[in-house]
């Protein structure tokens, strides 16, 4: 039976740190401050950013909401993004994806101060993070490495395998993997043989979107599994992309969804406001 990783556990860890960075630069006249832009009104969007905000105010930052009508145009969000950037009182800024369909969402995150770049997905991270340069790291990868780390899974020499190859998630997931000295192989949509080759893993990262996809016998008896997806089934409850039941019974740890994987990119989200206020503060 395989040892869970309890993302809510290790996230609580994360915060707490983040906090008494929050509060040593409070005492140095600093107030860690992040700015969320949600244009529209998508209803997870909304959940999500209430969320970011309880969890900056649990954290001692200041968050800020700025919202912005549906038919916000391109040039109005790029004017909102340019003041964030320009206000010195502001030290972390994300967009909250998705964007209305007729937004161009690179050209909006490229427009974001690289420095006040609290999601990581700036090319000037993301060119970094490829470097194996400092840089402010993507939330989700980051905290799938902290859940690996903490829960103590050996990674230095592991054959770890990615399932999805996104900006967001695939690709970011896969440079960090390489940082820790696993051997890696992302896979996607066209790959051949899919199941042979996420059985080969000792670490199984899965960020498909598709419900209960990575079934036990795609799974290495003792591998770690870690599940980024989150999906919703009919019957409204969520699930993840692993068939988690029959997958834990052969796993050697395991991620829960939900549980897991979620609380720990809000967690890692408030310790990069907290970076990004510290070297404002330097």
């Amino acid at each position: 039976m395989a040892q869970l990783i309890d993302g809510k556990a290790i996230a609580a860890e994360v915060r707490a740190q983040a906090a008494e960075k929050a509060a040593a630069l409070r005492a140095k006249g600093v107030e860690p401050a992040l700015a969320v832009i949600l244009v529209g009104e998508d209803p997870a969007s909304k959940v999500y950013v209430r969320n970011k905000a309880r969890a900056c105010k649990e954290c001692g930052i200041r968050s800020e909401v700025i919202r912005m009508s549906e038919t916000t145009t391109q040039a109005e969000l790029l004017q909102e993004i340019r003041r964030v950037n320009e206000d010195p009182a502001i030290h972390g800024l994300l967009i909250q994806l998705p964007l209305p369909r007729h937004l161009d969402e690179e050209e909006a995150l490229a427009a974001v101060d690289w420095k006040k770049d609290v999601d990581g997905f700036h090319r000037m991270n993301a060119g970094a993070l490829l470097n194996g340069a400092p840089s402010v790291l993507p939330c989700t990868p980051a905290g799938c490495m902290e859940l690996l780390r903490r829960g103590g899974v050996p990674l230095d020499g592991a054959e770890a395998v990615v399932v999805g190859r996104s900006n967001i998630v695939g690709k970011p997931m896969a440079l960090l993997l390489m940082q820790a000295n696993c051997t890696v192989t992302v896979c996607h949509s066209h790959t051949k043989n899919l199941g042979d080759v996420v059985r080969r893993a000792d670490v199984v990262v899965s960020a498909i979107g598709k419900p209960r996809f990575i079934t036990a016998d795609m799974v290495k008896e003792g591998a770690a599994v870690i599940d980024v997806g989150i999906n919703r089934l009919p019957d409204g409850s969520l699930c993840g992309d692993v068939d988690f039941g029959p997958v834990s019974e052969k796993a050697g740890w395991i991620t829960p969804v939900p549980g897991g994987v979620g609380p720990m990119t809000i967690a890692m989200l408030m310790m990069n406001a907290v970076k990004a206020a510290e070297a404002h503060a330097v």
